[in-house]
């Protein structure tokens, strides 16, 4: 009785184990056997190789980080109002929070504020542009404080703080140039459909899920105002195949990432709002 028990729970294991996959194998299909919902060509900038101790730890596989941005509600100097994987877009406001499901009457006009800010995070459709106005205005923001820092320095020959603070900000500038990833969430729903009726181009507009929590922003201590919190999209990154990893054979064997373009990536999403990379081609290095 003992042996057969055994060999009962052992083939139950086992049996659990082939429909788990299934399913999950079963998942995938479904979601790359229509049309591909998107098709974007990105970057090193925005699909990012992991840090070297990680890619040294997992040698057996390769991930991508999917690598995007917010803009922040407040715009200090240059990158201060941006953020990277998560954030407080301006967009996301009390009304946008609302459509989303979450009950804003909760978040009292006072400082109690508790019952709004406790409620669970939900799963929503975000919208993610590539390299458009939202980039666009952050380019240019790192230019126009870059010119103030160069022009302040200018004016104060001979003094540190100026000189650092005028060379920090044409870091940022390089940085925004060359580096930082041109792929922002610019809006989120709960209808598929009508987000991609109102944002057509499947070459330039992503739509993922990702997750939303409710916050409460602050501004002068004194006035606050019920507000989200883009808090994820999917897991985060973006598994190789190994068909396509030789590409990325060379970049696994340098130094930190950096962004840049030391490679290029389709990437394709599909019915169940899942990415998936169709391929991968090297850059040529350019001299400047």
């Amino acid at each position: 009785m003992t042996s057969w028990s055994r060999g009962h729970t052992l083939g139950l294991g086992i049996g659990l184990i082939v429909l788990t996959n299934a399913i999950a194998l079963g998942g995938v299909w479904w979601n790359r056997s229509a049309t591909p919902d998107s098709a974007l060509t990105l970057s090193e900038r925005e699909l990012g190789l992991p840090w070297r101790r990680l890619r040294l730890m997992e040698n057996s596989g390769l991930a991508l980080n999917l690598n995007w941005r917010v803009a922040g509600r407040e715009a200090g100097d240059s990158a201060s109002g941006y953020t990277t994987n998560r954030g407080t877009p301006e967009w996301l406001d009390a009304a946008k929070m609302a459509a989303l499901g979450f009950p804003v009457d909760a978040a009292p006009a006072d400082d109690e504020h508790r019952r709004y800010a406790r409620q669970l995070p939900r799963e929503v459709i975000l919208v993610m542009e590539l390299a458009g106005p939202a980039w666009q205005r952050a380019l240019d923001r790192a230019r126009e404080n870059a010119g103030r820092h160069a022009a302040a320095a200018e004016a104060n020959v001979g003094s540190k703080q100026f000189a650092e603070r005028a060379k920090q900000a044409n870091d940022e500038l390089v940085r925004e140039e060359n580096s930082n990833s041109r792929l922002f969430v610019i809006d989120a729903g709960l209808d598929a459909r009508l987000l991609r009726e109102k944002y057509p181009d499947r070459s330039r507009f992503l739509l993922l899920r990702g997750t939303v929590r409710p916050t409460i922003y602050s501004r002068g201590g004194n006035t606050t105002q019920a507000t989200g919190y883009v808090s994820g999209v999917g897991n985060g990154q973006i598994h190789v195949p190994h068909a396509l990893r030789e590409p990325l054979e060379s970049l696994r064997a340098r130094g930190e990432p950096s962004g840049g373009d030391g490679f290029s990536a389709k990437l394709l999403v599909g019915q169940r709002r899942e990415p998936w990379l169709a391929e991968v081609t090297p850059q040529a290095k350019t001299t400047r």
